[in-house]
């Protein structure tokens, strides 16, 4: 689990800084096609929620016993799915996709698998 935490919190803090200091670049990245107006803040808001994430799993590295660590497994668990589904539903609905949208794909999905895993071997013990 611990792994897991630390790796969730580099890929999030990253995705994070990214999504507030240049929004527009990084949905570029993500999307394919400019963000204006409203999808700024948005992007940004996004981007608080990402930083908290990864600073809670940073924290968290060291307390891979206790049922908060795992209830914050279960809760990446779920924002990966999620982001699966958002992101694959955006890449097939939009004319065009992100030169990362795939690889975000990709990696959420990795790391879902990984969340069920850890959560699975927790439940086993």
């Amino acid at each position: 689990m611990r792994l897991l935490l630390i790796a969730t919190a580099v890929t999030e803090v990253g995705t994070g800084l990214a999504l507030m200091v240049a929004p527009v670049f990084t949905g570029h990245l993500l999307l394919g096609a400019e963000i204006s107006g409203a999808a700024i803040p948005i992007a940004r808001v996004t981007a608080a929620a990402l930083l908290a994430l990864g600073v809670a799993c940073w924290f968290a590295r060291g307390d891979v016993q206790s049922r908060a660590a795992k209830g914050l497994v279960a809760a990446i668990l779920v924002y990966d799915l999620g982001a699966v589904l958002v992101l694959a539903i955006a890449g097939v609905q939009l004319p065009t996709a992100g030169i990362l949208l795939w690889v975000a794909v990709a990696l959420h999905s990795a790391m879902a698998v990984w969340c069920v895993a850890v959560l699975r071997r927790k439940a086993a013990q």
